[in-house]
C-alpha cells in the first residue's frame, strides 16, 4: 500500500467528524486530533478511523438495546443467581407495568421486566438498555410498603428511559476509536487528546449527576401512577441503616449517600405530591400478603 506524508488539517476532519459531534467535548477532541500530522500513515487506515468515529454518531436501535442489555443481565443473574418466589417476582412485575404504562415511554423492544437476585444481605439494583432491571433480596427486605418498592423500580427505570446504559455503550465505541487513533500516532502527537478526555467519558457506572436524574425522574413515574413520592425519602431512610454497615460496598460505593439523595428530592417530592391523593393505605393488604 502506498504511504502518504500529509498534513491532516483540522478542517479536512471536521468536515466529516463536526457534523456528528458539534458543541461536544469529542467534537473538540477530534480537532485536536485533526491538527496533528500524520507521518508515514496508509491513507486507508485514516478512513477505516474517520468511519469509525462517524459510527459513534449513530443511534444504537431498539434491538440491539435489547440484545446488549440482555448479555449485561445474564452476566448479573449468573454472578448472584436468581430468587425463586413467582408471586413475589411476579407483584414487582406488576409495580414495574403500572409505572411504565402511565410514563411517557411505556414501550420497549422487548417490554420491561423484573428479576430478584439471591442476594439477601445485599442492598443493589441494577437495570439494563434492554429494560431489564434486577433487585437484590436484600433491598426488597429494606421496603416497608408497595410504595418504597415502587421507589426502587421506578429509579431503575429512570435509568432505562433516560437511556443512561446506552450513554456507556456510546462511550466504550469511543474508547475503541480512540483506541484505534492511538495506534495511528505516537503518545506526544496525541497530546491532551487522551487521558482528560478518555477518563472523563470512560468513568465506571452510572455519574451522581444521572443517579440524581433517575431519582428525579422515579418521583415523576411515582406521581404519574398513584404513588406516593415521599415513599422515596422513606426508602432511602431505611436504607441510612445499612450504609453505616456496608460503607464504599456495592450501591453505597456506586451510588451518592442516601442523605445526599433525599436533600436533592425534598423539593421534587413536595411539588408532585401538592395535588396528589395520598392513597398508600389501599395497597397495605396485597403488600402484607405477599410479603408474608
Amino acid at each position: 500500500m502506498k504511504k502518504v506524508r500529509k498534513f491532516f488539517h483540522a478542517a479536512v476532519f471536521a468536515a466529516v467528524a463536526i457534523p456528528f459531534f458539534s458543541g461536544c467535548a469529542l467534537g473538540e477532541a477530534l480537532l485536536s486530533i485533526g491538527e496533528v500530522f500524520i507521518e508515514d500513515t496508509g491513507i486507508d487506515d485514516v478512513v477505516n478511523v474517520v468511519q469509525s468515529v462517524a459510527k459513534l454518531a449513530e443511534d444504537i436501535s431498539a434491538e440491539d438495546s435489547y440484545y446488549i442489555g440482555r448479555t449485561v443481565a445474564a452476566n448479573i443473574l449468573s454472578n448472584y443467581g436468581v430468587y425463586e418466589d413467582k408471586d413475589l417476582e411476579n407483584y414487582l412485575n406488576k409495580i414495574c407495568q403500572a409505572l411504565v404504562i402511565n410514563s411517557s415511554d411505556p414501550y420497549l423492544y422487548n417490554g420491561y421486566h423484573v428479576k430478584i437476585l439471591n442476594a439477601p444481605n445485599e442492598v443493589n439494583a441494577y437495570s439494563t438498555s434492554g429494560g431489564h432491571i434486577l433487585v437484590t433480596r436484600g433491598l426488597i427486605d429494606c421496603a416497608e410498603s408497595e410504595d418504597a418498592l415502587a421507589a426502587v423500580i421506578a429509579h431503575e427505570i429512570g435509568h432505562i428511559q433516560l437511556k443512561h446504559s446506552l450513554e456507556s455503550i456510546k462511550a466504550s465505541r469511543f474508547n475503541d476509536t480512540m483506541n484505534a487513533v492511538g495506534q495511528m500516532f505516537s503518545d506526544d502527537e496525541m497530546g491532551d487528546v487522551s487521558d482528560d478526555i478518555l477518563s472523563s467519558m470512560m468513568g465506571s457506572g452510572f455519574s451522581q449527576g444521572q443517579e440524581y436524574d433517575a431519582d428525579e425522574k422515579a418521583i415523576e413515574l411515582m406521581a404519574a401512577a398513584g404513588y406516593q413520592p415521599s415513599a422515596m425519602i422513606d426508602m432511602l431512610e431505611k436504607m441510612k441503616t445499612y450504609e453505616r454497615k456496608s460503607s464504599n460496598k456495592g450501591f453505597f460505593k456506586t451510588h451518592p449517600s442516601p442523605s445526599s439523595r433525599i436533600s436533592n428530592l425534598k423539593s421534587f417530592v413536595r411539588k408532585a405530591e401538592k395535588n396528589l391523593e395520598n392513597t398508600m393505605e389501599y395497597r397495605e393488604d396485597r403488600y402484607d400478603w405477599v410479603m408474608n
